[in-house]
């Protein structure tokens, strides 16, 4: 294990907005847990679709695209906090 610095953009909580040493932009640190639930979610997606239910499918991946929005917004929002221009 290798102890470093890194700059914290955010509170640290499920989703801390980090950038690490060496490089341009910062990244987001998913917990375990919520790394595993995120997997679980794509995993209902495609299962859903596999028993060719689209509905479920569709209203599964629209609570991913929602949570991964959210995430995506909250990293957004703390570049532009700190004057960092975004990736994309």
């Amino acid at each position: 294990m290798e102890r470093i610095d890194a700059e914290l953009f955010t509170d640290g909580g499920n989703d801390a907005v980090v950038r690490l040493p060496g490089r341009r932009f910062p990244g987001v640190l998913i917990q375990g847990d919520s790394l595993h639930i995120l997997r679980s979610d794509v995993a209902e997606v495609v299962e859903a679709c596999e028993r060719g239910d689209l509905a479920d499918a569709g209203e599964s991946a629209g609570l991913l695209l929602a949570g991964l929005d959210a995430l995506l917004n909250r990293y957004s929002v703390a570049l532009e906090n700190h004057q960092i221009q975004r990736p994309y």
